[in-house]
């Protein structure tokens, strides 16, 4: 991706961003609503062309090529657009002919996201997270080569999550290559090898989730402590200085611990650190 821009009208939604994603790795593209996530996910997929600037995927520019890169991509949106009135395996079914695909075992397919014997059951009986796992298992028909997804989890309940989660780490075991947008830090926290950050339309950071907590975030030790009267409060030691080992040992010698652990900052944390404001602001 090379410095490409993107404006609805006077709106400037992506201002120039550059940055390359590396085959077999999981890359999570992350920022607040509003940020220019899903803009830039419909150019790299050919649904949008760029207003200036370069796309390359596998190889191809997608502004000359967008058929041949579609048709080895699969490509999961924030959004439900499943025929509710047809049965499970007949929206794969539909989306393997349009894709030219043959061969694919619906039910295999099915199974991966946990939907075992719904296959015979019209979408519009599914819950969300039935229908968001439904639509992962559309994007894998013809076994992409790159696979991109936006906000995979969002709203879903903790089980439906979960598994959607495992088939992203299974499918880049098989050799894909994952595209992930979303605004749940925790969630790339856990699956991506790299991660940027964008922000009003512009990469603010790209770095490994480790490189990026080592760079900007504060270690610290977290304890509770028994007050004289049995009230519980908390403490809190920061691992950078010079005295730490000194403070936890006061720490041990004067109070009554009860609980101690180390904390790390998180990639939300780190983002506000950079924007100066959350994910939802």
């Amino acid at each position: 991706v090379d410095n490409i821009k993107y404006n609805y009208g006077d709106i400037q939604a992506v201002k120039g961003i550059t940055f390359t994603v590396k085959e077999g790795e999981i890359f999570g593209f992350l920022g607040p609503n509003g940020a220019g996530k899903s803009t830039t996910i419909n150019m790299l997929t050919g649904q949008l062309y760029p207003k200036k600037g370069r796309i390359t995927v596998l190889g191809l520019d997608i502004t000359k090529k967008s058929g041949e890169v579609q048709a080895q991509i699969g490509i999961c949106f924030e959004r439900t657009n499943l025929y509710e009135q047809m049965s499970a395996i007949e929206n794969l079914k539909l989306f393997a002919d349009l894709y030219g695909v043959k061969k694919f075992d619906a039910d295999d397919l099915l199974i991966t996201v946990d939907l075992k014997g719904r296959g015979k059951d019209r979408v519009s009986s599914f819950s969300k997270g039935m229908k968001q796992r439904l639509m992962v298992a559309r994007s894998l028909i013809n076994k992409p080569k790159i696979l991109f997804l936006d906000e995979p989890t969002e709203g879903l309940d903790p089980t439906s999550a979960d598994n959607i989660r495992n088939v992203i780490l299974k499918e880049r075991q098989r050799g894909a290559t994952v595209f992930l947008t979303t605004h749940d830090m925790l969630e790339a926290d856990k699956l991506s090898d790299r991660v940027a950050f964008i922000d009003d339309g512009e990469i603010i950071a790209l770095d490994t989730p480790y490189n990026l907590k080592q760079k900007y975030g504060k270690r610290s030790i977290k304890a509770q402590i028994t007050t004289e009267i049995g009230e519980i409060e908390d403490r809190e030691i920061s691992m950078d200085n010079e005295n730490t080992a000194g403070e936890v040992h006061t720490l041990f010698d004067k109070e009554k611990v009860v609980t101690i652990h180390s904390k790390e900052a998180s990639l939300e944390d780190i983002f506000i650190q950079i924007t100066g404001r959350g994910l939802t602001g």
